[in-house]
């Protein structure tokens, strides 16, 4: 059944997360993210599911830690000195292979930075911002429904690579309000959560389970080595590289610019690129859903007949990602907002006066 609602987008991401199947929330309020805490205060307890509200951000990534290790889908959210925080947490549970899923609501950086819209989280989340050299899949949604739809893929992805992944969204997508259709989505079937620690009396062999925030530190069974673990390690990174790459493209096939953006600003982006088009300017988009695994594949493909221009509400973050795959390109960051202070946004008739600037 498919219920249709006018709802913000954090309020989309806790329904999202309730289709799902989340069973356990933990979070500690931090603007813009705090409808997101509010929603799963609100509608977890009554339905016999778990919300805890931590004393702090360090707290939730390892309440996290403990519910993702007994198999149950968990959440947090957060915004971006609150991710700051979790890294150490986000380190350890991709080390122990726990899924989970983070919704991260970022705000302008570094530092406290300011509780205004921004993009300005995008390495730390797409690097890996805590120790090890692991890396979270990282969906960016660009709509409420998005919002949604993307909460569901990422416990999936998930459980489907015993690894933590993030939803990056921002305070744009966050607190508009979009109508949003409520509903189940089917990603297929998951192996079962042997794994989990449930104790001995609920596995079939009867055996004890245990997880390990210090795979390759300490030898076990199944990593007797460090390089044990690693070279395993290397295969899963390897495979969500092969397998969980996304992108939308919009005309780009004659485009002799390509704009690149991501999450809200790729919605400022195609407009610009539809009233370039208007004027005859042949112009595209590549919006990247997944900016880890990045597309670099589809963007080197295109850069042999196009030009390209980054657009991101920041200081150019994922236009070296770009750059990787393309060579020379163009950037329209925060710094040309319409408004140039914190309240101002990237408005569409900027990125078109970039866009006849470089064409």
């Amino acid at each position: 059944m498919v219920q249709r609602l006018l709802l913000q987008g954090n309020e989309a991401a806790g329904w999202g997360a309730l289709a799902a199947g989340c069973g356990a929330f933990f979070g500690y309020p931090i603007t813009p993210q705090n409808e997101l805490t509010e929603w799963f205060a609100r509608e977890f307890p009554p339905r016999g599911k778990v919300f805890v509200q931590s004393q702090s951000e360090t707290a939730s990534i390892n309440m996290l830690y403990g519910a993702a290790a007994t198999g149950v889908r968990a959440m947090t959210s957060t915004s971006s000195p609150g991710w700051g925080l979790m890294q150490e947490g986000m380190s350890n549970l991709a080390n122990a292979e726990l899924p989970c899923v983070v919704v991260l609501v970022s705000r302008g950086g570094p530092g406290v930075g300011t509780t205004r819209h921004s993009q300005m989280d995008y390495t730390s989340a797409t690097r890996g911002g805590g120790g090890g050299g692991y890396r979270n899949i990282v969906l960016a949604p660009w709509s409420v429904q998005e919002l949604h739809d993307h909460v569901q893929l990422a416990f999936y992805l998930a459980d489907k690579y015993r690894n933590p992944t993030v939803v990056l969204s921002d305070a744009i997508l966050g607190q508009m309000a979009e109508p949003l259709e409520v509903k189940a989505l089917d990603f297929g079937s998951l192996p079962p959560k042997d794994w989990a620690v449930k104790g001995i009396t609920r596995h079939q062999d009867g055996q004890r389970r245990g997880l390990s925030a210090g795979q390759g530190f300490f030898p076990s069974p199944q990593y007797p080595t460090y390089l044990d673990f690693m070279s395993a390690f290397d295969r899963k990174l390897k495979a969500m590289r092969a397998s969980e790459v996304r992108y939308e493209a919009h005309c780009v096939e004659d485009a002799r610019l390509i704009l690149v953006a991501f999450g809200s600003t790729a919605r400022m982006a195609l407009e610009a690129t539809q009233a370039a088009r208007e004027r005859g300017m042949k112009v595209g988009l590549v919006r990247p859903i997944s900016l880890w695994p990045f597309p670099y594949e589809a963007i080197r493909k295109l850069c042999k007949s196009a030009k390209f221009l980054v657009v991101e509400d920041n200081l150019g973050q994922m236009l070296e990602d770009v750059e990787m795959a393309a060579g020379e390109v163009h950037f329209l960051g925060m710094l040309a907002r319409h408004e140039p202070r914190e309240q101002g946004m990237v408005f569409p008739d900027k990125v078109l006066e970039k866009i006849e600037e470089v064409y």
